[in-house]
């Protein structure tokens, strides 16, 4: 049983950025960096399984959000030989609809987060892409060019 106030049906998000660079640290110290790539911040909800992380995955790696030769959008990750940096953010399932302090019921909790958000990562690799990563659960300070600017959420 979903707790009050969660919508059944929300499906999983990553939220991804094409950047130039990007890093995380944890305490001042950098956990995880790419240069040209995607920065993937990973939201879970409470229906989430495997199915979703594995298939946002694939998304992610086949995503063609980078320029060819023409200017276009044609290329993906594979083509362009970027990284990710992916990082768990339950924030993005924040409900401000009412008042001015989000509610954050429609997160999954953090066990099932981390499950998912690590199977993500997990099938990303297994797409050939190197992946670097922030630390679940923690305090973190995400730095980042995004390049573009270009911002796309994908959802399961």
């Amino acid at each position: 049983m979903l707790p009050l106030g969660v919508i059944e049906g929300r499906p999983m998000r990553v939220l991804v950025q094409r950047v130039d660079r990007a890093r995380v640290s944890v305490d001042d110290e950098i956990v995880g960096a790419i240069d040209r790539g995607l920065l993937a911040l990973v939201g879970v909800t409470h229906d989430d399984t495997e199915t979703e992380a594995f298939k946002l995955a694939g998304k992610t790696a086949r995503l063609r959000v980078f320029d060819d030769e023409e200017g276009h959008m044609n290329l993906s990750l594979g083509d362009v030989g970027g990284g990710v940096l992916a990082v768990s953010q339950f924030t993005l399932y924040a409900d401000a609809r009412k008042g001015n302090r989000p509610s954050f019921t429609a997160a999954a909790p953090p066990a099932q987060g981390e499950l998912l958000y690590e199977t993500y990562v997990a099938a990303l690799r297994q797409h050939g892409v190197p992946v670097e990563t922030g630390r679940f659960g923690a305090q973190m300070d995400v730095e980042l060019v995004n390049s573009g600017p270009v911002t796309v959420m994908l959802e399961a």
